[in-house]
């Protein structure tokens, strides 16, 4: 009976965890939308940057990649409800800290105090050689807590871990032997394939959901969230073509952002009692008691 009782002591505290891990990835995408805000504001209504990316220039800085470093370390952590969808999570999670220590080429602009741009080449010096550093002591971990696991690594797990020492690899390649290309390229890159990544994890979700409980598109959370990813940027860059739209790349990162905290509010209720989706049982949804 004590044993019984320790273990489901155990596994709620567990439980708990994951879901305050949850809630705080909501949260801090909610302290960076009001940072960007506040710095609006501060500057007058006529003043918008042309992306979220490029308020790294701004006194938001802080928030910004303080976010993004703190977005990516729960995104690696938490645990997908399948392998696809862990590793999608684990490569957007990589991807967040290179969004925010490689920002977008400094373009003048208005901002409500002046900051320091003549420093982002040694900050970026910095910041991507400690973090190539994390990342291979972090693949260092997980080959030898796989070769010491109970469970051998799946096929997938295992290319997974191979296709990852590749990219970091190749990462390191063009940090170190072209920093100008890296400066150039390197942000639009990771954020393209962090979204991307997202937007996956998304579509995986509906088709589970709709698998599981048999339900309409339009009555699958997760479809409508997906739908939404994919057609709102394809119409705002409609209109951007059609018209010129100065902040397409904010709107469209915006947008994005927000989709993907309904998503992850979404996802959080429906597994708040179970942690992760059963593979062959409805959603479980007990709302959310402590």
């Amino acid at each position: 009976m004590r044993v019984e009782t320790v273990v489901g002591t155990s596994r709620h505290d567990s439980l708990k965890t994951y879901r305050y891990l949850r809630i705080a990835l909501v949260v801090l995408v909610v302290g960076l939308a009001a940072s960007v805000v506040v710095e609006w504001l501060g500057t007058g209504p006529e003043c918008l940057q042309v992306s979220i990316s490029a308020y790294y220039y701004t006194p938001a800085q802080g928030m910004f990649v303080g976010a993004l470093v703190a977005i990516g370390a729960c995104l690696v952590i938490l645990q997908g409800n399948t392998e696809w969808e862990d590793s999608l999570l684990n490569v957007a999670g990589m991807l967040a800290p290179v969004v925010a220590f490689v920002p977008t080429p400094y373009q003048e602009n208005c901002y409500s105090a002046p900051v320091n741009a003549d420093t982002q080449a040694a900050n970026v010096a910095n910041n991507i050689a400690a973090l190539l550093v994390v990342a291979a002591l972090g693949l260092a971990v997980a080959a030898v807590l796989g070769v010491r696991s109970r469970r051998p690594w799946t096929r997938l797990q295992r290319n997974g871990w191979l296709a990852t020492v590749a990219a970091v690899s190749g990462t390191a390649a063009l940090f170190h032997l072209d920093r100008s290309l890296f400066l150039d390229v390197g942000h639009y890159a990771a954020a393209v394939v962090m979204f991307g990544c997202i937007i996956v994890v998304v579509v995986l979700n509906a088709l589970a959901y709709e698998r599981v409980t048999h339900s309409r598109m339009d009555r699958n959370p997760y479809a409508v969230v997906a739908v939404l990813m994919v057609v709102l940027p394809l119409v705002m860059g409609g209109v951007h073509l059609a018209v010129g739209w100065e902040h397409v790349v904010l709107w469209v990162e915006a947008t994005l952002i927000l989709l993907f905290a309904v998503f992850w509010v979404v996802q959080t209720r429906e597994l708040w009692g179970a942690g992760i989706r059963p593979a062959h049982a409805g959603p479980v949804d007990e709302g959310p008691t402590d």
